[in-house]
């Protein structure tokens, strides 16, 4: 359904937001579907400078995949497959989107609500967050493309941990390993992940954008091509390197243009 993923914008900031509370935002392949949309739609907005992702409700961001569909969706391993291809396409639109993207995280945070957080570039929860895989109780795997920006985040020996104990961990234990970026009261973690949003909608976009891109690319162990080497230094010829050389100068907070 339409409604499954709601889109908002203030200013230069969209938020992004996972819409069954009833079900605490466990994701069907509509939401899935929906999300992937959105996210590719969104990337094409160019007056954008930040992206946040939440779950309605306040209790969860994500409470996994919707288990009641799996007897028409992923009954067999054909059908899986072709669920899978859908899911990870959804994944990389939020992974590649080329804007900065937060992860607000309230509540649950599992299954693939945690995979489809550690798609973000940020993740900011609150104290009562919880994560977890507990695939194993369900006898299924996590695919190759659904894996790979938790192991991204996590590491090997965390990504087999929480996969292989499928035990919830709590938010001061994510932090602890990386999984996220800062732990909040529960009052103040709305707030604090808007202003995280606001201080990267703040600066230059061109560069937010540069730096997402160069840090994924670092992570390919392919050499640097010379047109890559010579993108890193293309900043210098842009407007906003201009304007914010000037506003230091002038000790005043830039205004960037996106050029």
């Amino acid at each position: 359904m339409s409604d499954s993923v709601l889109v908002a914008r203030e200013d230069a900031i969209a938020t992004v937001t996972l819409n069954r509370p009833e079900r605490l935002n466990a994701l069907d392949k509509a939401m899935w579907m929906r999300l992937g949309a959105v996210m590719r739609e969104l990337d094409t907005d160019h007056g954008l400078r930040c992206i946040v992702v939440r779950g309605a409700g306040g209790k969860a961001f994500a409470a996994g995949a919707d288990i009641a569909e799996f007897h028409c969706e992923r009954a067999n391993a054909q059908q899986a497959r072709k669920y899978g291809a859908d899911i990870g396409s959804s994944m990389r639109a939020l992974a590649e989107c080329r804007h900065p993207t937060v992860a607000l995280i309230q509540g649950a945070c599992v299954g693939g609500g945690l995979l489809l957080a550690s798609q973000c570039d940020l993740r900011i929860c609150n104290e009562s967050a919880r994560f977890g895989v507990p695939v194993k109780n369900l006898g299924l795997t996590e695919a190759y493309d659904e894996l790979q920006a938790m192991l991204r985040v996590l590491g090997r020996a965390a990504s087999l941990e929480i996969l292989l104990e499928g035990r919830i961990w709590a938010a001061r234990e994510a932090y602890e390993k990386g999984l996220v970026s800062r732990v909040v009261p529960d009052a103040a973690v709305v707030e604090e992940a808007y202003a995280a949003a606001r201080r990267i909608a703040e600066g230059a976009p061109l560069v937010a954008r540069w730096h997402k891109r160069f840090v994924h690319r670092l992570a390919d162990p392919r050499p640097l091509s010379a047109a890559e080497i010579d993108e890193s230094y293309a900043c210098f010829d842009t407007e906003d390197f201009r304007t914010g050389v000037a506003a230091f100068l002038a000790k005043r907070k830039p205004d960037f243009a996106g050029r």
